[in-house]
């Protein structure tokens, strides 16, 4: 059984964060684990409260999940802190971590801000240079790069900044962008985009925690990067498509669509 690792922050509604990875991980085939970073108070509506998990705790996860158990790929969301990002990142190079998908997660789509400011110069400087996939939305990759992004042009210049920064490969995510829903993906060299046409709903909780773990689920079955990417894509489009209404806000996406609609198993949540 390949395996994947997250680390990020817990969403008690379900549809982001740790448990949105988890879902992923299990959908595309891949034996999901985790390692907690900050508990959320959220629901569909937004977050009401956070709270940090001290770094002792945060560093025994990782030591733990490593001294047993081989890790295909890693995917790394909310982080919070430049503590925590600074024991995260020592953590991974101290056990040698591979197929590394930094999703930097700074603000949830109610507003709340999930990373602070003075931590992002921690997550360029040390987590970057680790990671071999990096996938800021437009938001994200205009506080990385310091210009505003939003067009193609832009997104074609803050993937170029980002690459300097260290990873390997940057994904640009165009979501937010009029028509069609087009994403960038940079290898150093050439730009990739990877569009669909735009799907009219309002149901994307979780979509970019979604989509970057399942790059990493890729990586861990030994996908190429830009196999994996694509693979990913394919996949949020669909749990986008069937996301659906929950609670009283902005709904989750269908992370299982595919495989209940296999086993015969009814989407009611359509």
């Amino acid at each position: 059984m390949k395996t994947a690792l997250t680390i990020a922050g817990s969403d008690s509604s379900g549809g982001a964060g740790i448990q949105a990875d988890l879902k992923t991980f299990s959908a595309l085939g891949v034996f999901g684990m985790s390692v907690i970073t900050a508990i959320t108070a959220q629901n569909t509506c937004g977050v009401t409260n956070i709270r940090e998990l001290d770094e002792e705790i945060i560093a025994d996860q990782i030591d733990a999940v490593y001294g047993d158990i081989p890790v295909g790929a890693v995917k790394i969301g909310m982080l919070s802190s430049a503590a925590i990002t600074r024991v995260v990142s020592a953590a991974l190079a101290r056990c040698g971590a591979k197929n590394i998908v930094v999703d930097p997660v700074m603000v949830a789509k109610s507003g709340s801000r999930l990373l602070k400011p003075e931590a992002v110069d921690a997550l360029v400087r040390l987590l970057f240079p680790l990671a071999d996939v990096v996938t800021p939305n437009l938001h994200e990759a205009t506080e990385i790069v310091g210009f505003t992004v939003d067009d193609r042009d832009a997104m074609e210049r803050a993937a170029v900044a980002i690459k300097k920064m260290g990873p390997r490969f940057v994904v640009v995510k165009g979501g937010h962008l009029p028509g069609a829903a087009c994403d960038l993906f940079y290898d150093g060299t050439n730009f990739t985009v990877l569009a669909n046409e735009r799907i009219e709903t309002r149901h994307t909780h979780g979509t970019g925690c979604t989509f970057s773990s399942a790059i990493a689920a890729g990586l861990a079955k030994g996908l190429t990067v830009g196999e994996a990417v694509a693979a990913a894509k394919r996949y949020i489009t669909v749990a986008i498509a069937h996301g659906f209404s929950l609670g009283k806000g902005v709904g989750p996406t269908h992370h299982f669509y595919e495989l209940y609609s296999k086993a015969g198993i009814a989407n009611e949540g359509e």
